[in-house]
């Protein structure tokens, strides 16, 4: 059946001690997201100080994102996993006791998100390359299906409506200390990984045992971008990834809220739902499609189903109905989830072991480089260009650039050229193995 073969992984120990720690800690996460904000309203801060606190975490994310899939690379990702929990633990453990102490400042906050943003930077690396340690090939899908199923609903849904909650009843330095118990919670489970199955380094598997040689820093880095310049599903992927970052992100974030009040009449409610509604639809979307197998031409059911889903965004600028511009918040989120699936699935298929935790850095440094950058154009932008005709232009970009990516990488080829569900395949593509 279907809806078994997402529970496939539950199957495996180490699975489910992973996605048990993993789903209370981005929990915690969603919680830091509101007891982050009111701590620094309860300090007497205001948007500016709140923005010098969220900037801090991104400069950690971004700036230690690329170190950290070279560390994925070359460290037991067991270990790795466990110590980055620690240290966030150790920090928030740290922020609450401040805060219940009355001696909590806006320094010490910022410093925090900026150790939990280089936290989330070797973390997730780490987690991508290591799941094809301990799951089949067959159930990657599956695994990265579960882990898009639960992150919309705890850490954008249940984490933030818990902490609002805390904080309305209690006070902000309560909701922190709910984050600091979520975290410790997610260590001491990570903690009962096996480490005969796991502790290795992360190029031992691929070299059959050999002594790995001496590298730098730099060569890690510069084999990690010739991999991907060389392989054009990847490539063109990165780059469609990158354009509609720039193109969409922005408008949602900054723009949407006055799409909601100057077209629709509604407040922040509306916008609230209209944001819930879309990770919603991308839960879904996620275990729908971890319950069935790998599309046989997944490179183009990917790359169009990004492309496609991004065309309700060009109307956006035209709807005066809230349930017209909900139905394209859930098919926005819907073709997201589906794509975004099926591309974790294809990066620990299709790259190289050895190669894995540097490859899905990138991904993530490509897709959160740009963010800031989107975000900081379309406030300025729509101050001299209508909104109608920057969501037209976002929505109808992404999808010309998907078929761009389809033919000039030769993805209807290559995808046929590297089955991933035939029977006679060996788990590695043939790219794996040169």
């Amino acid at each position: 059946m279907a809806a078994l073969r997402a529970l496939r992984p539950f199957a495996h120990r180490e699975f489910r001690v992973l996605i048990a720690a993993l789903s209370i800690s981005i929990f915690g996460s969603g919680m830091w997201a509101v007891a982050m904000v009111y701590e620094v309203i309860h300090l007497g801060g205001g948007p500016l100080e709140l923005s010098l606190v969220a900037t801090a975490a991104s400069i950690g994310l971004v700036g230690f994102v690329l170190i950290g899939g070279i560390a994925a690379d070359r460290l037991r990702q067991r270990l790795l996993i466990i110590a980055v929990e620690g240290a966030n633990l150790a920090v928030i453990a740290s922020v609450s006791l401040l805060a219940m102490l009355n001696l909590l400042e806006l320094w010490h906050l910022a410093i925090g998100a900026f150790v939990l943003g280089v936290g989330q930077a070797f973390f997730f690396p780490a987690y991508s390359a290591i799941l094809p340690r301990i799951l089949p090939a067959d159930e990657l899908l599956a695994a990265n299906g579960m882990e898009g199923t639960v992150r919309p609903i705890l850490q954008q849904a249940a984490g933030p409506a818990v902490a609002g909650i805390v904080v309305a009843s209690l006070s902000p330095a309560h909701a922190v200390a709910g984050v600091a118990v979520c975290h410790f919670l997610a260590f001491a489970i990570l903690n009962f990984l096996s480490r005969q199955a796991l502790d290795a380094p992360g190029l031992s598997a691929d070299l059959a045992g050999e002594p790995r040689a001496k590298s730098s820093l730099f060569r890690d880095l510069k084999e990690g971008f010739s991999y991907t310049l060389r392989t054009p599903w990847l490539l063109w992927t990165l780059l469609w990834a990158c354009l509609s970052v720039l193109f969409l992100i922005g408008p949602i974030e900054v723009l949407l809220p006055f799409v909601v009040r100057d077209q629709l009449g509604g407040d922040s409610r509306v916008f609230g739902f209209l944001l819930a509604i879309m990770g919603v639809g991308s839960a879904i979307a996620s275990l729908a499609t971890a319950s069935f197998r790998l599309p046989r031409r997944y490179l183009t059911v990917m790359i169009l189903t990004w492309g496609v889903g991004s065309l309700p965004v060009a109307a956006i600028g035209f709807m005066d109905n809230v349930w017209v511009l909900a139905a394209a918040m859930v098919i926005f989120g819907v073709t997201e989830g589906i794509g975004v699936v099926i591309w974790g699935t294809l990066l620990q298929r299709r790259v190289p072991r050895h190669l894995l935790g540097r490859i899905s850095s990138l991904d993530f440094f490509v897709s959160l480089a740009l963010m800031p950058v989107s975000m900081a154009l379309a406030g300025p932008l729509a101050e001299v260009v209508p909104i109608w005709l920057i969501f037209f232009v976002g929505g109808l970009v992404c999808p010309i650039m998907a078929f761009v990516a389809l033919f000039a990488a030769r993805m209807t080829t290559d995808e046929i050229a590297n089955p991933l569900n035939s029977d006679d395949v060996d788990v590695e593509s043939s790219e794996a193995r040169s």
